[in-house]
């Protein structure tokens, strides 16, 4: 292991061993400028040929047993076998119960979730901004899954943290139309916004749906720039991807 994926996040839940999971950071890889690091996302303006160097070295590095089906993530709740779709269709959240393929968004302040059975046998990865969750991303994730909550973890990645991610009114009414007690997960500040917890959102349509399994949720991307990308810092940045995969 080089210094790079030393860096890397494994994370911290009791999952079976055939369930391999993994999220980047920025350090390694080739991109320069406001990408410098271990940019994974082609859709950003990096140069294309070090988003592919970057890619292939992933591959390497985590001894993946396949290229990641890669998402177009629009801030939705599609979600789709990755077993039977290519790289580049329309989702915010892929699934599989099958060994060899490998599920991954890419984010850059927006959560990402991973979720598997404690059997092994499914495993799924959510790309949850606050729009994805407000319209339900989580929910329709965990029918695609299709198995008993109480069988389920869930693990929160790297994200935007609740000292940093102000929203409007707008963003609050939303998800207190949804879930009054989601208003926890919010404090109003002196400019007259509010600061959201989107890990704590996120804990909350989990524990709705009976997911209480909830591991993670500890990071910050916005206030680390030296090891993670945020889109709301910096604008022009990288992504960092969360990949999960199920090995024989």
């Amino acid at each position: 292991m080089n210094n790079a994926t030393s860096d890397w996040i494994r994370p911290d839940w009791p999952a079976p061993e055939c369930v391999r999971a993994c999220t980047t950071t920025r350090h390694g890889g080739v991109s320069l400028g406001p990408y410098a690091g271990f940019n994974l996302g082609d859709h950003v303006g990096d140069i294309v040929e070090d988003v592919a160097i970057n890619r292939a070295q992933l591959k390497q590095q985590l001894n993946l047993p396949a290229v990641p089906i890669w998402l177009n993530q629009v801030h939705d709740t599609q979600v789709v076998n990755a077993a039977e779709v290519e790289a580049g269709c329309t989702a915010d959240s892929s699934y599989t119960n099958k060994a060899g393929v490998v599920c991954a968004v890419l984010t850059a302040d927006c959560l990402p979730l991973l979720l598997c059975n404690r059997e092994g046998s499914k495993v799924a990865v959510v790309h949850a901004g606050w729009r994805g969750l407000a319209k339900g991303v989580i929910e329709t994730t965990l029918a695609a899954l299709d198995s008993p909550p109480e069988n389920l973890m869930a693990w929160l990645g790297p994200a935007i943290g609740p000292q940093a991610f102000e929203v409007g009114a707008e963003v609050y009414e939303v998800f207190l139309a949804h879930d009054p007690q989601a208003g926890s997960a919010f404090k109003a500040n002196a400019s007259g916004r509010w600061l959201a917890d989107i890990y704590q959102l996120a804990r909350l349509r989990l524990a709705r749906q009976g997911v209480t399994a909830v591991y993670g949720g500890h990071e910050c991307t916005f206030t680390d720039p030296q090891r993670f990308y945020s889109f709301r810092r910096d604008n022009i940045t990288g992504r960092m991807a969360s990949l999960i995969w199920l090995v024989k």
